[in-house]
């Protein structure tokens, strides 16, 4: 997907928000638990219920690794479904991946072509040749990890290497890599003060953005230090959306859940000249 088309989308709807498709069999409406797929069935209603609201979806692939086989054809027929009802949606693999040669050519294989995700998550951390392979898939986009909503950030992201810290290492090198512009960067809702500086090193660029709600993070200040006049910001929810309530009626609020913070996104995007 062009990036345009996703901009696109962003002024059609009045939203960025990314709904983050964690689902977890231990927290979802026990009624769903009969069904032959109940992940497939959380996810389809959810889907169903939220996507005027949102412009990507973004499953966390540990959530379907974990069930095995099973798992791995829920997230397929997830995956299915959107590509085939809502094609103008963004679809994100947060797979974190990151290794080198052939091996991170397999991984772009496997989320690009043979699952079709238009993007995936990428830890930057073995350098240019782990991160190429996925850049030469020309309608894809890759979205490395720079600087990320957790406390464990701080251990090595936020050091120092010489005069810089990591994560603008990060930012700044990855701008050199063949492929660089269809880049996004990971960078945590919780860390908005430390958005201004990275928008000197990226200024255009998207920020997948996680930590809004649940965790803590204020969608005004992200807006106030990362919006540019293309937006560049997918501020992704899960948990506050996904298990609002636990109830028959988890859909419908999840729904509301997702409407309100469209909502605030439409304030914001009004500001913008």
């Amino acid at each position: 997907m062009k990036t345009e088309h996703l901009i696109s989308q962003i002024r059609q709807k009045k939203s960025f928000l990314c709904v983050g498709l964690d689902t977890d069999l231990d927290k979802i409406p026990a009624h769903l638990l009969d069904d032959e797929d109940p992940i497939f069935a959380f996810n389809k209603a959810i889907i169903d219920a939220t996507h005027p609201y949102c412009v990507a979806y973004k499953p966390n692939i540990a959530f379907y690794e974990a069930y095995g086989l099973k798992g791995w054809k829920s997230l397929e027929r997830t995956l299915e479904y959107l590509n085939v009802n809502h094609p103008e949606i963004f679809t994100i693999a947060d797979a974190k991946r990151g290794d080198i040669g052939n091996t991170s050519t397999r991984y772009a294989k496997a989320f690009f072509d043979t699952m079709d995700f238009d993007s995936i998550t990428i830890a930057p951390y073995m350098g240019r040749d782990s991160v190429e392979p996925f850049l030469e898939f020309g309608d894809r986009h890759t979205i490395l990890l720079a600087l990320t909503s957790n406390q464990g950030a701080f251990d090595f992201q936020t050091q120092k290497v010489g005069d810089r810290e990591l994560y603008k290492e990060v930012l700044a090198t990855s701008k050199t890599y063949k492929g660089s512009e269809r880049l996004m960067y990971v960078v945590g809702a919780t860390k908005a003060s430390f958005l201004k500086e990275i928008r000197q090193i990226v200024p255009e660029s998207f920020l997948l953005v996680p930590g809004v709600g649940a965790q803590g993070g204020s969608l005004q200040e992200v807006c106030k230090y990362g919006i540019t006049k293309d937006i560049g910001l997918l501020v992704n929810s899960s948990r506050g959306i996904l298990y609002a309530s636990n109830g028959q009626d988890f859909a419908q609020v999840a729904a509301k859940k997702a409407k309100e913070i469209q909502g605030e996104m439409e304030l914001e995007l009004a500001k913008l000249p």
